[in-house]
């Protein structure tokens, strides 16, 4: 049974259908993923893999193969297109042709050039790699749309229907008070495409100066470079409101942010949370969603030229599902 978030994000990529790549065809949950999104008329989707034993596990469940395509890398036609495209887009770096023809074989890398070639709209990967398996192409090949601009990821995490946005939890393992700041900007632009309301809490382990240290002074830092950001003739009019720094009782429990920051117009009402590092969003989004229960959908990348996602190495055939409609929704924007 979806949940009802999942079919309403599915319902929304239905409307602009995208073709999607998934690499890892040799996962059941991307295969279990690729019949949900498929049977609901949300994407095409382009699997890598064996297309007999694919065909076979297909059948085996009963399901059918309509907008699916599966194909091998290493046999495409366009393989040699893909190298010759990787080797100009890389080779002032120092890649030869030969480490090119080898690179272009990587089926992280084959899809990541599919979508550069304009032959996909998106790629999610990450169920069986690492999140630098995933990310290393993304920025060697799709690269930053934002000049000057950290890329940086978001997950949407649900419960009881309400939908909040964690970021960083997967790229920047410490960012410094600007990469925190273009975090938070550019966490404000995926929160207002995925409709979630953009009131961005800043956290910490401290409210308003109740705490000290170099990790409180890195946060107030950064929501001030963020807030002069967001002055920025693009931002106006769109809602986006941020403060900090922040505890997260504060920024969640209306009852604290009495308490803790009264004038606050974030606080108790926060819907976007940026973590100060890797280590606090990643440990927090997964005792969510493992003792809480939270729906948790990513992490996907943000300030890309075109989308390209990752997956939790531990996520349910119903989260990429998600995800994959979510990549839709960002290439229907990008």
């Amino acid at each position: 049974m979806l949940s009802e978030y999942l079919q309403g994000l599915l319902h929304q990529a239905s409307q602009d259908i995208k073709t999607i790549v998934l690499p890892e065809g040799n996962d059941e949950r991307v295969l279990k993923a690729a019949h949900i999104v498929a049977s609901e008329g949300a994407a095409r989707l382009i699997i890598f893999g064996d297309q007999a034993e694919i065909k076979a596990y297909f059948d085996k469940n009963g399901w059918d193969l309509n907008n699916i395509e599966i194909l091998k890398p290493e046999n495409d036609p366009r393989l040699p297109s893909y190298t010759e495209l990787l080797y100009n887009l890389r080779k002032e770096k120092g890649m030869t042709e030969e480490d090119a023809a080898k690179t272009a074989r990587n089926y992280t890398y084959f899809g990541t050039l599919m979508v550069k070639a304009g032959d996909a709209d998106g790629m999610v990967s990450g169920a069986d790699h690492t999140t630098a398996d995933t990310v290393r192409p993304a920025l060697q090949i799709i690269k930053s749309a934002h000049k000057n601009r950290a890329v940086s990821s978001a997950l949407i995490l649900v419960a009881n229907g309400v939908s909040y946005l964690f970021s960083d939890c997967g790229v920047a393992i410490n960012p410094d008070a600007k990469e925190l700041a273009d975090i938070a900007v550019s966490a404000a632009e995926t929160a207002i495409q995925f409709g979630i309301e953009p009131k961005i809490a800043m956290l910490s382990y401290s409210t308003r100066g109740s705490g000290k240290g170099d990790g409180v002074e890195k946060v107030r830092n950064a929501t001030a470079l963020a807030k002069e950001m967001l002055k920025a003739p693009e931002y106006q009019g769109l809602g986006i409101e941020i403060d900090g720094e922040m505890q997260a009782d504060a920024a969640l429990d209306a009852v604290v942010a009495r308490k803790k920051a009264p004038d606050s117009m974030i606080a108790g009402k926060a819907r976007v949370l940026i973590f100060p590092n890797i280590e606090a969003g990643n440990i927090g989004y997964k005792l969510l969603q493992r003792l809480a229960g939270f729906e948790a959908y990513g992490p996907m990348l943000q300030g890309l030229n075109a989308p390209v996602n990752d997956l939790s190495r531990g996520a349910f055939a119903e989260d990429i599902a998600g995800m994959i409609a979510m990549t839709c929704l960002q290439a229907h924007h990008s």
